[in-house]
């Protein structure tokens, strides 16, 4: 049982306009690609690279891409080798 003094201290809720969870979703009736309060949409978040950090970004996607594909390469010449003289002898 709530007492009578609980009711008086409750604090109001403002809304101050902060989105929590964005309803925006794909297939939704109410989906609006260009929505205003989207980040994304309006085009705020853009980031401006110099010469010699897209360089750097390059190089570091190229490098990572490198090191999976030599290691897919590796794997895939190990099990042919392994087949090989292993399985198949």
């Amino acid at each position: 049982m709530k007492k009578k003094n609980e009711k008086k201290n409750k604090i109001k809720f403002v809304d101050d306009g902060r989105v929590v969870a964005n309803m925006n979703v794909d297939g939704m009736p109410w989906y609006h690609p260009q929505a205003k309060n989207h980040e994304l949409a309006s085009g705020k978040n853009e980031m401006e690279l110099t010469r010699k950090e897209k360089f750097a970004m390059t190089k570091g996607v190229l490098g990572a891409s490198l090191l999976v594909g030599s290691i897919f390469f590796i794997v895939f010449g190990l099990f042919i080798l392994f087949c090989v003289f292993i399985w198949f002898a």
